[in-house]
């Protein structure tokens, strides 16, 4: 280098710079997938505001989830999350899967976690 100023700062850089976290595939999917969840039930988001934010989430997973079934990366990774993400397609997948369905998200979210508007309305709120 001819200029050992300016290497020694760029060393001194990179070396304080903590290190960057980078997601997969599997990840970014987990998280968008988090964020729609937490928009589909949140009481707070007005019914306008949350079938836009709906939407553009719901193109967003569509992406993720075909970028995560093509990712030969995840193919090779024998880790329990991947194996926990393919074991429960219909969660993991959740677009994909709703519409081989032919259910909403919402509608197809709950029947996989076992929730339906009859145990809802069958249920009463109390302390445990």
């Amino acid at each position: 280098m001819k200029n050992p100023l300016k290497t020694a700062l760029l060393a001194a850089a990179v070396i304080t710079v903590p290190g960057m976290a980078i997601a997969g595939s599997l990840e970014n999917l987990e998280r968008e997938r988090s964020i729609l969840l937490e928009v589909m039930f949140s009481p707070s988001i007005e019914n306008g505001v949350r079938h836009e934010k709906l939407a553009l989430g719901k193109r967003r997973l569509i992406d993720l989830e075909r970028i995560l079934l093509r990712d030969k990366s995840v193919i090779g990774r024998n880790t329990p999350e991947v194996r926990s993400a393919f074991e429960n397609y219909d969660l993991t997948f959740l677009v994909h899967a709703s519409v081989d369905k032919g259910l909403s998200m919402v509608d197809h979210w709950m029947e996989q976690v076992g929730v339906s508007t009859h145990s809802i309305m069958g249920s009463r709120i109390g302390r445990r």
